[in-house]
């Protein structure tokens, strides 16, 4: 949905700034969530202020007056470009405390919301570390819905190849566990574990992990609990992976039976015991029909072979 408010997505805007507070008046969804963005940014403004005063971060002997000026000018930037979406989660709390509407956490959860994500104050460094890598290794970062697809289409039509559903499919299924590839859970580093899936360990997995509270339902009732997750080297780690733990699950064997439909090779997994939250298949189908996926096409494939 495209927002009729005019944000500042430079610290200096301050036009932009301006037309947010005439906004603001109006206590629309979409003013709230920009202010509770300013509000962020504010925040992470002097979280980077203090680390510079502490010497938390690097100095050189080459810094001056002018050096710190655009130094600072650098950080206000910066606290611009790391608050809104995904952010800390603080900008979260504010919107929702700000919004006059009260949403039920378990009959409402919504794609964002999905996974629960704590205000960790050493997010804006960890921040700044998963950028780090992501260039270093070539991955590119996902911003909107248009990137998670373009970015992610090809693995998952290979993926969807092997294993005779929709490319979409796996997307909406990976959109829903990850809000859309901007809440990837994160390796103690702050580096991305890639994992588009929230596959969590077994005893028979020997790689890398990373550790989250996750949201779970026992009974019907959310709980959060601590839960270890696979990490992989790239997305395309993470959906030949997806398509291996189908596979290879003998509890999954069933849902391989009816990959000719999306919706119910979804509910098929949901009762094989893939996620416990009881509305989770009908969640992965709301956005299995969301617009951006309308240029996939179903890999040609005969099903029948991608069982064997």
């Amino acid at each position: 949905m495209l927002s009729n408010v005019n944000s500042a997505d430079v610290y200096t805007d301050f036009n932009g700034l301006a037309k947010l507070r005439t906004e603001a008046k109006q206590k629309t969804p979409e003013a709230i969530k920009e202010v509770a963005k300013q509000f962020e940014s504010v925040f992470l403004g002097m979280v980077l202020k203090s680390m510079r005063a502490a010497k938390l971060t690097d100095g050189g002997i080459m810094d001056n007056d002018q050096s710190k000026f655009f130094q600072d000018m650098h950080d206000q930037q910066l606290s611009v470009q790391l608050s809104g979406d995904p952010g800390i989660g603080l900008a979260a709390v504010i919107e929702e405390q700000l919004s006059p509407k009260k949403y039920n956490p378990v009959d409402t959860l919504g794609i964002n919301e999905y996974r629960a994500r704590p205000v960790d104050i050493n997010e804006p460094v960890k921040a700044m570390q998963s950028l780090e890598h992501a260039e270093k290794i070539g991955v590119e970062q996902i911003n909107s819905k248009q990137d998670f697809v373009r970015i992610l289409s090809a693995p998952a039509q290979q993926a969807a190849q092997e294993l005779g559903v929709e490319a979409k499919t796996l997307l909406a299924q990976a959109a829903l566990e990850t809000g859309w590839g901007k809440s990837v859970i994160k390796m103690a580093d702050g580096n991305s574990s890639f994992n588009l899936f929230n596959i969590k360990t077994h005893k028979d997995w020997s790689g890398k992990q990373a550790t989250k509270n996750t949201l779970e339902f026992e009974g019907g009732i959310a709980k959060q609990e601590k839960a270890h997750f696979r990490a992989y080297e790239s997305y395309q780690d993470s959906f030949n992976d997806y398509v291996r733990f189908i596979k290879e699950n003998p509890r999954y064997q069933h849902a391989l039976q009816h990959t000719e439909k999306a919706e119910q090779y979804m509910h098929e997994l949901q009762s094989a015991g893939y996620a416990t939250d009881p509305a989770y298949a009908n969640k992965v189908m709301r956005i299995y029909h969301d617009d951006v996926f309308s240029g996939l096409q179903r890999p040609d494939v005969v099903v029948a072979d991608a069982k064997e």
